[in-house]
């Protein structure tokens, strides 16, 4: 269906308008409760007696939705009243027949052709009878001012066409027509997991300016995920304001849309003449810092518009900060990365054709998201997508849901299957969704182990996209795919542990020892070379431990490699996560300092100085030399490169756990002070309780204070010398300290729940690396 030809509603994408949905009903007898069941196939908003149910936007999110769609639950006791009463819907087509990713033969209608709306209305009356009013023949349709409104291209809103009253009693609706009944889908409907999307939080102008093309530009100050409220004063009847949204400014002052690809991301109000208008898109979301105002007729007040920032209301868990400015920095930069990219899924950008859920990006990320906020219920539900996107022979996909864009997971992206139900076990201890999830993890390691007999991950690759932009450097892709094949095994066999399926153990106990001889054998010389001589090759050999006997040798090619470029990274998408740990870990903190404090190119630091206010998706998106990476892949907005935010947490404000899906029960506490920091402090709320740790070097001495929560214990690793004099002070309840020695020569202290604060006079230990990290290459 496409809208109605040469009317208002005819628009160059075929975008569907949003339909107005009502219906009248009489109470006559007062309320007890009363609750709405509504879903969508598209997106709805639900209203009663002239007023939003709910602050919840772009409802019920997105699903396969030939499998399953959710549906909310509100309690609407008091929007009821005697007399009259009208249940209403916007009804929009949001991800089900809107436009979808980049695929230009198939840009939209992935899931059906027109949206429809489901909903029930249960009144309990006080007398004890029921009142039921649901999706029924009594219901009447009509179209508004909404000409069409797109997830990815927009909304355009002509006021001129407004219903007054529409949702309220005593509209006159004989000019409404009945709707079609629609079949109401395949998938079963089910309530909703994730905590609902909404408007969290409002960002003011910070500046605005006259563009070349007479637009005005507003400055917002942060790349964001929402959309702007508009305030237009005295508009002509008929006058047209378009907004576009962007992340960038080009060179001569207007924005830069090119890296938008065919998203328009506009917005179109056409005004009906009132002294001030108020306008707010509906069923969309923009990826953007600035937005250009075309048609205004005089210079414009900053309050003309308002960001509205959404995204899934996840509670915020963690704080970070430190001594260094550009550290605080990449610690908001990744914080409003995921506010922007955790919408309905977490998807890979924001802005352009594309925003699907990439499985590897959220895999690299998750860590540092569970730190940042509560991700139990988010990623829950978008491990049912990425089990509904599972194929019968147990190939995961590279997105979730994959509808637009289906395909075989890559190496690093179909492995989210294995992973990501292994992270949500260690932050939340929750073993009925691991248990949800192991038949289908079984499926694809099984999947992967009847391919690649030798255990070598060199069949069944499906688009192998590598260590996904790396800078001047080509890590081999089998190398890569056999790494995390191993680790996959690794996990299996803690999964089957927990959930004591002991045979399973011992058979993926086998298969790693199995992977790891051949890996070996294949890529590993006498001297502790890995084939490549990458960075990420290294770092993957490392964190699969995959070569504990060449392990010294390894990581000092790895320090060679990194010193020789200048103090470079090289590392991509996947080995950018392990590259600040396995170097802090391995005794080279120093060295994972100076990569995460640099301001040279390639590094995080140096898209802060250009200005980024969340992570980049390359390195060199825009780079003096050349401005703006090519257009065809150039988001400003791209959590993966984010990673860095787990070692943050655990390695630089120092709170951890010992990965065994206890929850934090049993907490690892390793401050780790570097070169550029003279202090820091954090915190984490886990499921246990709130973590807290702070550090700060006064001169030779140390100062440690933490807190750990009722009914834990914390092994708190500590870099002095041996001949340091150490008091500690606090421990309020269950305290106990034993102190022992770790390996690579931190104090470690043994301590119950409570404050602690010590001093170290004496001072650190050296900052260098550890004996057995020191073997000469």
């Amino acid at each position: 269906m496409a809208p109605p030809a040469d009317t208002a509603y005819d628009n160059e994408w075929q975008a569907l308008p949003v339909a107005h949905l009502r219906r009248s009903f009489f109470v006559d007898r007062p309320v007890l409760r009363a609750r709405l069941y509504a879903t969508a196939l598209g997106v709805y908003e639900p209203r009663l007696n002239g007023r939003r149910v709910t602050p919840d936007v772009l409802s019920p999110g997105w699903t396969d939705y030939h499998r399953r769609v959710e549906h909310q639950a509100y309690d609407v006791t008091p929007l009821l009243q005697r007399g009259e009463n009208v249940i209403g819907a916007l009804l929009g087509e949001g991800w089900y027949s809107g436009y979808i990713g980049f695929l230009r033969k198939r840009p939209a209608q992935h899931y059906g052709t027109e949206p429809q709306f489901r909903a029930v209305l249960d009144i309990d009356l006080d007398d004890g009878e029921r009142l039921r009013v649901v999706t029924d023949r009594e219901w009447r349709f009509a179209l508004g001012p909404y000409v069409f409104s797109d997830l990815l291209h927009g909304e355009r809103y002509d006021a001129r066409l407004e219903q007054q009253g529409w949702d309220c009693a005593g509209f006159d609706d004989s000019a409404w027509v009945q709707p079609g009944i629609g079949n109401g889908g395949q998938g079963a409907i089910e309530a909703a997991r994730a905590p609902p999307t909404r408007v969290t939080r409002t960002l003011t102008a910070k500046k605005v300016h006259r563009a070349p093309d007479e637009s005005w530009v507003f400055d917002l100050g942060q790349n964001m995920v929402g959309r702007v409220q508009l305030a237009v004063r005295n508009p002509a009847r008929g006058a047209l304001v378009r907004l576009q949204h962007a992340e960038a400014l080009n060179e001569d002052g207007s924005v830069y849309v090119a890296n938008l690809r065919s998203t328009r991301q506009e917005d179109i109000y056409i005004a009906r003449g009132a002294p001030e208008e108020i306008y707010e898109p509906t069923f969309t979301a923009h990826g953007f810092r600035f937005v250009a105002v075309h048609g205004l007729q005089s210079e414009p007040e900053l309050d003309t518009i308002v960001g509205k920032v959404i995204h899934n209301e996840l509670p915020e868990t963690s704080s970070f900060e430190c001594s260094s400015p550009l550290l605080n920095q990449l610690y908001a930069n990744i914080v409003w990365g995921q506010r922007g990219n955790f919408l309905a899924v977490p998807t890979d950008c924001p802005q352009r054709d594309e925003r699907m859920g990439w499985t590897a990006d959220a895999q690299l990320f998750a860590r540092t998201a569970a730190y940042n906020m509560d991700i139990a219920a988010f990623f829950g539900k978008w491990l049912i997508d990425i089990r509904d996107a599972q194929s019968a022979d147990g190939v995961f996909q590279n997105i979730a849901p994959c509808a637009p864009f289906p395909g075989g997971g890559a190496p690093a992206w179909g492995d989210a299957g294995v992973i990501l139900p292994m992270v949500l076990f260690e932050f939340f201890g929750d073993k009925r969704l691991l248990r949800r999830c192991y038949p289908s993890m079984r499926a694809w390691m099984s999947y992967l182990e009847r391919h690649n007999p030798s255990g070598i991950r060199n069949r069944e690759l499906f688009q192998n996209f590598g260590d996904w932009l790396s800078i001047d450097a080509d890590t081999p892709k089998v190398l890569l795919a056999t790494a995390y094949y191993a680790w996959q095994a690794k996990l299996m066999v803690k999964a089957a542990i927990a959930l004591g399926i002991t045979e399973d153990a011992v058979l993926f106990e086998a298969l790693f020892s199995k992977i790891r001889a051949a890996f070996n054998e294949a890529f590993v010389t006498a001297d502790g070379r890995v084939t490549g001589d990458t960075q990420t090759g290294y770092l993957l050999a490392l964190f699969a431990g995959l070569i504990p006997e060449q392990r010294d040798r390894a990581v000092a090619h790895l320090v060679r490699n990194i010193e020789s470029r200048g103090v470079r990274l090289t590392t991509g998408f996947i080995g950018a996560r392990h590259l600040c740990p396995i170097l802090t870990e391995l005794g080279h903190g120093d060295l994972a300092y100076r990569l995460a404090l640099s301001e040279s190119f390639p590094s995080w630091g140096y898209s802060i100085r250009q200005g980024a206010t969340t992570i980049w998706e390359r390195w060199d998106g825009w780079t003096p030399e050349r401005g703006f990476q090519s257009p065809k892949m150039n988001s400003f907005n791209h959590f993966a490169l984010g990673s860095i935010g787990e070692w943050l947490f655990e390695h630089v404000v120092g709170i951890g756990d010992d990965r065994s899906g206890d929850a934090f029960k049993r907490i690892r506490l390793r401050p780790t002070p570097g070169p550029g920091l003279d202090w820091c402090r954090g915190s984490y709320r886990s499921m246990r309780g709130p973590i807290e740790s702070s550090w700060r070097i006064e001169g030779a001495d140390f100062i440690y204070e933490c807190a750990i929560p009722a009914n834990t214990t914390a092994t708190l690793e500590l870099p002095f010398r041996d001949d340091a004099r150490m008091d500690v002070d606090g421990a309020t309840v269950e305290s106990r300290v034993a102190q022992s020695k770790t390996r690579d020569g931190r104090t470690a202290l043994e301590i119950g729940s409570g404050r602690y604060r010590i001093r170290v006079t004496g001072g650190l230990a050296p900052r260098q690396p550890p004996q057995h990290a020191t073997t000469s290459v």
